[in-house]
């Protein structure tokens, strides 16, 4: 495991471009062992997630080329098991994502318990239930089973939670099951989107995309398909509000103005001067000031990847924030941290925080305890005086790629200690 030593005080200014969305990488990877023909992807991530993903499918029988580079190439004439690597899978919640594909190829799909933040507090009742409704049947015993002997079926469902891996499972479940299915009360964010073009791209009918209610005409040939992921708007987040919380300055190339919109109205709430255009989001040295509440939503709501990194950035607001992550109530406790580093936090329960500012930060020792978190905490070693040390930093390289190297061209005075 590695260490990032991280001297605080600096302000961070300059340029930064993002990659392809992560959250949309993952989907894609897995669509691919939907066909037996070539499938080109660009613009992929260079995440430790990706190449846990692309080596899951070559496990499954896939021949992969590009790994740890933007464009990845996949061809799987033939999937020769249907029980991936379970210490792969123990990596990478994205790894549910398999079931669907390896249900229409194989006939039964037998997944390890998946990992990813916080394994034992996320369920994937919902993505079973979408397979169960569409004709697989579970399998009693260790980990997670389903078969499906005489194929997928089509149907109509309801998810009882509008979760986006889940809606991406049912998905492409529905994209091999001959007919039409439609998945109500379905995810609406940019990656599910995302994945919708792709099958569409592949010759599946999809409709209905970016809204509660999707229709999949399936049970088509599916073909090879090429396709340029959509900048994360997570990461161009992620990198916008680390320069507001040192008092810096940034431009963010990469991602969509549309997807940046719901970040940008939050920050603006916090004082930031930000804009966007086209591709381009920047932000202004600015003085942070209490934004009152901030809640996440559901897409379009304000993301749960980001409310961490905004708790830190309430840290150096001048007045009161009342931050509320209805969605994961972990992503808050990873942050009792703060408290060590002088913050002024008042956790009311597992899914709000009021954090009043500013504070000048002391920096320490930190734990990394999930991918979000982790860059908060990085972002307010950055802002704090004195010296800090983060590990693993693995943890945080899950998501963004060259994470050191981009940070010391920023101004950040940053090394990794391995």
């Amino acid at each position: 495991m590695s260490t990032l030593l991280i001297e605080g005080g600096r302000r961070l200014s300059g340029a930064v471009d993002v990659e392809g969305n992560k959250n949309a990488a993952l989907p894609l990877l897995a669509a691919c062992l939907l066909t037996q023909d070539e499938c080109v992807l660009r613009n992929v991530p260079r995440i430790s997630d990706v190449e846990v993903m692309a080596r899951l499918l070559m496990d499954l029988g896939a021949n992969v080329e590009g790994i740890g580079t933007a464009s990845l190439t996949i061809r799987c004439p033939d999937v020769v098991k249907d029980e991936p690597d379970g210490t792969l899978v123990g990596r990478l919640r994205g790894s549910v994502l398999l079931f669907g594909p390896l249900l229409a190829r194989r006939g039964r799909a037998r997944l390890a318990p998946p990992g990813g933040d916080f394994p034992a507090r996320r369920t994937i009742t919902t993505h079973i239930e979408a397979l169960e409704a569409m004709g697989a049947r579970v399998v009693d015993g260790p980990g997670y089973e389903l078969e499906a002997p005489s194929g997928l079926k089509p149907t109509s469902m309801y998810l009882f939670e509008a979760s986006v891996t889940g809606t991406e499972t049912a998905l492409l479940a529905a994209a091999a099951a001959p007919g039409t299915s439609e998945i109500r009360h379905a995810a609406c964010e940019p990656h599910v989107v995302e994945l919708c073009e792709f099958l569409r791209q592949m010759g599946a009918g999809v409709h209905g995309q970016g809204t509660a209610t999707i229709r999949i005409e399936g049970g088509r040939r599916l073909h090879g398909a090429e396709h340029r992921l959509s900048g994360d708007y997570i990461e161009a987040g992620s990198w916008a509000v680390v320069a507001a919380i040192t008092g810096g300055e940034i431009e963010v190339r990469g991602a969509r103005r549309e997807d940046i919109e719901v970040i940008t109205a939050v920050l603006k709430r916090l004082g930031i001067q930000c804009s966007t255009s086209d591709d381009l989001f920047r932000i202004e040295r600015s003085t942070p000031k209490g934004a009152g509440r901030i809640t996440t939503g559901l897409w379009p709501g304000f993301p749960s990847d980001l409310v961490s990194l905004v708790t830190v950035l309430a840290t150096q607001a001048d007045g009161s924030t009342l931050v509320h992550d209805w969605m994961y109530e972990l992503r808050l406790f990873a942050l009792e941290q703060l408290s060590g580093m002088s913050a002024d936090l008042f956790l009311c329960d597992p899914h709000r925080v009021i954090v009043t500012g500013p504070r000048r930060l002391r920096g320490r020792a930190l734990d990394s305890r999930d991918l979000r978190s982790g860059m908060a905490l990085i972002a307010a070693a950055l802002a704090a005086d004195g010296e800090s040390r983060l590990s693993p930093l693995e943890t945080v390289e899950r998501g963004y790629a060259q994470l050191v190297g981009r940070l010391q061209g920023l101004g950040a005075n940053v090394a990794k200690l391995v």
